[in-house]
C-alpha cells in the first residue's frame, strides 16, 4: 500500500512538472510572438529588418548565459550555472549542427512574421508534426503506422485548405508561407538533435542554451548581409531612440527564454510531444490573434484549422497507444525470459 502510494505520488509530480514546463512554453512563446509582430511589422516600430531582430535576441542570450556563468563562478552559494567553454573546439564541433539548426528555426521564423498575419502563422507552422515523421524515417529509420500516416494526412489537407483559403485575403504572402514551412521542417530537425546535444553538455539546457545562441550570432551576420538587411539598419529613422532599443531588448528576452523553455519542454518529455504541444500552443495563440487584431474569417478557414488540430490530437494518441503496446510486450518479454 505504501510502495502504490509513494509511486501514485511520484506519477503526479512527473505530470504537475510537465504540466508546468508546457504551460510556460505555451505563455513564453506566445508572448514572443506578439512581441516580434510588433517590432516587425507596426505603426510604430516597423523595423523591417527581421535577420537583425533574430541575431540581436541571439546576442541578449548569451549576455544573460555569460553573466550568469561569471555570477555562478563568483558566487556560487548564490548563483549555479554549469562549467563549460564555448571556446573548446571538440564542442563547437559537436555543438556547431544544432546552431545551424537553429539560426534557420528562428530565422525563417521571424521571415514567415515579418509577411503573413499571427492568426495565420499557425497554419504554417502546422507541418511540424509531418516532418518530424519524415525525418524519424530518414534519420533514425524507424518506420510508422498507417494510422499515424493517415493523420499526417490529414494535417496537409488542412494546411493546404488554410493556405487556399488565406490566399483570398489581401493580406495572403507566398514568400511569408515558404519561411513558415521551412520554418517547421527547422523545428522537426532541432527537436530530433537537441536531444542528441544534450548528451554532450550532460543533459545541462543552461550550458546548451549559452553555446547554441553563442554560435547562432556568429552565424546569423553573414545571413543579414546576404538578405540586404545592413542598409535598411542604417537608415531606420529611430535607430538611437531608447524605447526601440528597450523593445528590442525585450525581444532578445523573449527569445532567451523561448530558446531555454524550448529546450527544456524537449528534456522533460520528447522530441515528438513538443512539435505536438507547439502546434496545439498555436491554435490557441491564432484564437487570440484573431480577437486582438479584429482579424474576420471564413467558416473554411476556421474548419482547417479545425481539421489540424484534430488531426495533431488523433496522431498524439494513436502514438501513445503505440507506445504503451510496445511497453506492454517489453515487459511481457522480460517477466518471461
Amino acid at each position: 500500500m505504501y510502495k502504490n502510494l509513494e509511486e501514485h505520488n511520484r506519477l503526479v509530480n512527473k505530470y504537475l512538472k510537465i504540466f508546468f514546463v508546457v504551460s510556460l512554453y505555451w505563455c513564453t512563446s506566445i508572448l514572443t510572438v506578439f512581441v516580434n509582430k510588433h517590432l516587425l511589422s507596426s505603426d510604430t516600430v516597423n523595423l523591417g529588418a527581421p535577420l537583425f531582430m533574430s541575431w540581436f535576441q541571439c546576442v541578449v542570450s548569451t549576455v544573460i548565459c555569460f553573466a550568469a556563468s561569471r555570477l555562478s563562478r563568483k558566487y556560487p552559494s548564490v548563483f549555479t550555472f554549469p562549467e563549460g567553454n564555448p571556446l573548446d573546439i571538440d564542442t563547437f564541433r559537436k555543438i556547431l549542427p544544432l546552431s545551424v539548426l537553429y539560426t534557420l528555426m528562428i530565422g525563417a521564423n521571424n521571415l514567415s512574421l515579418s509577411y503573413v498575419t499571427v492568426a495565420f502563422y499557425y497554419i504554417g507552422r502546422s507541418l511540424t508534426t509531418v516532418f518530424s515523421v519524415v525525418l524519424t524515417y530518414v534519420i533514425l529509420r524507424q518506420r510508422t503506422s498507417f494510422k499515424c500516416l493517415l493523420c499526417c494526412g490529414a494535417i496537409v489537407v488542412g494546411f493546404w485548405l488554410g493556405v487556399d483559403q488565406e490566399s483570398l485575403t489581401e493580406v495572403f504572402s507566398w514568400r511569408g508561407t515558404i519561411f513558415g514551412v521551412l520554418s517547421s521542417l527547422a523545428l522537426a530537425m532541432f527537436s530530433i538533435q537537441t536531444k542528441k546535444s544534450l548528451g554532450y553538455v550532460n543533459q545541462e539546457v543552461w550550458l546548451l542554451s549559452y553555446y547554441n545562441n553563442l554560435y547562432s550570432t556568429l552565424l546569423f551576420l553573414p545571413l543579414i548581409i546576404i538578405n540586404g538587411e545592413l542598409e535598411s539598419i542604417i537608415t531606420y529613422p529611430h535607430l538611437w531612440a531608447p524605447w526601440f532599443w528597450a523593445a528590442m531588448t525585450l525581444s532578445g528576452l523573449c527569445g532567451f527564454a523561448i530558446g531555454f523553455v524550448t529546450a527544456l519542454e524537449i528534456k522533460v518529455t520528447s522530441a515528438l510531444t513538443h512539435n505536438i504541444s507547439g502546434t496545439a500552443k498555436a491554435c490557441a495563440q491564432t484564437v487570440i490573434a484573431t480577437q486582438y487584431y479584429h482579424d474576420v474569417r471564413s467558416a473554411l478557414w476556421w474548419t482547417s484549422n479545425v481539421v489540424v488540430l484534430v488531426a495533431s490530437a488523433a496522431y498524439t494518441r494513436v502514438k501513445q497507444l503505440e507506445m504503451m503496446r510496445q511497453h506492454q510486450q517489453r515487459s511481457t518479454a522480460t517477466q518471461k525470459a
